[in-house]
């Protein structure tokens, strides 16, 4: 390829991300790569207006980097809104590791990310999503002190998925209660997609309540525990958009609700810990409420993540950080009166409360 050849390849690359971020307003995107410890990161801010950006960081096997950019984009917007949402003082940012978590994952990797993250000045702080844990922060933690998610014997909130599952609990029974009037999951047939950690613990409050629980998880062994622990159904990856179904959970990445897996689904509710679960937010979001079903944003329902993380950042309080994941019961009722009064759907719903959050305190600060 001649020098030309490669300018045009540069420069089309550049207007096509630069085009990407204007789309939806991001600030600002950092790419990362390393070839001595294999590292090759996308971090993506999306709005710094409330504070610094938090957001985790995910690792994952993308098809390409393309796919990869669009997954840190989606997710640092998605934490914008949670963020705002859940009334933190932060606004929202994500990054994506490209790789297998569980054969390239090293800590001279996470310690090489922790020093990109380092550069950005505290602009954003960043902590555990799917495939990295606390451990890996750790070692993050070892090059930048723009972290959270630490274990609690250095100071930090430990592991934030117990948390997590929280709200998404809170946000299920919420639902139940706009469905039928009480919020009660006894007896409910529940299919969580997706066991890691949120995932687990979700089951666990589940079958605590009596709620009869399908879960599948694309990996075997996690299944065989979460099965053998609590006494639930599996299915494979593939049939759990088929079984019966009360209420449909996905746990694990985003995008599975579209027009195929519609088509399928039997539920009533849609509440999980995945993020970004609309594959096309209007689209989806208005074929879910035209199908009767009762969509519980995944912003809204999974930040008990990042309140946790928040707690972290203003001084840690596990007792204060379950309190306030209580709330999202409250932000669901919310969001739901919302919607039915405007006749829009609860995304819909959920993105205005949060932007007029961020519109309002946007304002103050200018006078300031």
């Amino acid at each position: 390829m001649s020098e030309n050849s490669v300018k045009v390849a540069v420069n089309a690359s550049v207007n096509s991300v630069l085009s990407a971020l204007a789309e939806n307003n991001h600030e600002q995107v950092l790419f990362c790569q390393d070839a001595a410890t294999g590292l090759k990161s996308i971090i993506a801010i999306h709005d710094t207006t409330l504070g610094p950006a938090v957001g985790g960081t995910r690792m994952w096997t993308y098809a390409s980097e393309a796919e990869a950019l669009n997954d840190a984009l989606r997710l640092s917007r998605g934490m914008t809104y949670k963020n705002a949402l859940a009334g933190l003082n932060i606004g929202g940012g994500k990054a994506v590791i490209i790789g297998d978590a569980r054969k390239d994952k090293t800590e001279a990797m996470m310690r090489r990310y922790g020093r990109f993250v380092n550069s950005l000045g505290g602009k954003y702080i960043t902590a555990e999503d799917v495939g990295v844990g606390t451990r890996d922060m750790e070692w993050v933690h070892l090059e930048t002190e723009h972290v959270v998610g630490l274990p609690d014997y250095m100071g930090g909130g430990g592991d934030p998925s117990p948390v997590t599952a929280y709200g998404v609990y809170m946000a299920m029974k919420a639902s139940q209660k706009k469905v039928s009037g009480s919020d009660s999951l006894k007896g409910k047939k529940i299919a969580v997609q997706g066991i890691g950690h949120v995932g687990e613990y979700l089951v666990a409050h589940l079958v605590k309540e009596g709620a009869e629980v399908t879960v599948t998880d694309i990996y075997e062994d996690r299944l065989n525990h979460v099965v053998k622990t609590y006494g639930v159904k599996a299915v494979s990856p593939d049939k759990i958009y088929d079984v019966p179904m009360d209420i449909y959970s996905p746990c694990a990445l985003g995008a599975t609700v579209n027009p195929e897996t519609l088509a399928k689904l039997t539920c009533s509710i849609i509440c999980g810990a995945a993020n970004n679960q609309l594959q096309n937010e209007a689209r989806d979001g208005e074929a879910v409420m035209k199908a009767g079903i009762l969509y519980a944003p995944d912003f809204m329902a999974n930040a008990g993540g990042i309140i946790n993380c928040y707690w972290e950042i203003v001084g840690y309080n596990r007792d204060a950080s379950m309190a306030q994941a209580e709330q999202i019961y409250q932000t669901a009722e919310r969001i739901f009166a919302l919607s039915s009064q405007e006749n829009i759907p609860t995304y819909l719903a959920a993105n205005r409360l949060a932007e007029q959050r961020i519109q309002q305190l946007g304002e103050i600060k200018k006078k300031f």
